[in-house]
């Protein structure tokens, strides 16, 4: 038996945001995320076209949470149903020791301290909560702001190839 289990959705809250499960009204701002060029320019990933897309990438998600496959959480300002962005610990490994950590902002919000406060709060989940030891970050080695980012919390580089690095974070 795991002992991750997403049940009840582990809700988060920083001091300026909270981190909640997505719902069905969050498809528009998913679309609008998962469609965003600057958003995906280093992510590996087709743009959503519809907000059908955006709908389906959320009832797929939240069915990966129910099977407690991964945890994936929406952004949100405290006072504001509108998601931001999104963070999720995912690809953990079988025996539960590891996760990799994926994160995504709307470019209106890029370098106004959401992430670090956001990064913050779901190391501490991973580490604390979850009894996790290591947490893999795979970047664009272009991908600057997001290593910097990395660093901050002090992810190391460990392997580097051609169009990825891996970063990862060990318990402390």
């Amino acid at each position: 038996m795991n002992r991750i289990n997403f049940k009840p959705f582990p809700e988060l809250k920083t001091n300026r945001f909270e981190l909640r499960q997505f719902k069905k009204s969050d498809a528009e701002k998913i679309f609008e995320i998962r469609s965003n060029k600057e958003v995906a320019k280093y992510l590996d990933r087709p743009l959503a076209k519809t907000i059908s897309d955006g709908l389906a990438f959320i009832e797929k998600i939240n069915e990966c949470i129910k099977r407690n496959e991964l945890i994936y959480w929406g952004i949100f300002p405290k006072n504001n149903s509108e998601i931001i962005g999104t963070i999720t610990l995912w690809q953990i490994s079988e025996d539960e020791t590891k996760a990799e950590i994926g994160f995504e902002l709307l470019p209106k919000f890029q370098g106004t301290g959401v992430m670090k406060e956001v990064i913050a709060e779901v190391i501490k989940f991973a580490f604390v909560e979850m009894k996790l030891t290591i947490i893999e970050g795979e970047v664009d080695p272009k991908n600057i702001k997001s290593i910097k980012l990395m660093e901050m919390f002090g992810f190391v580089l460990e392997l580097s190839l051609e169009k990825t690095n891996i970063y990862i974070l060990e318990v402390g």
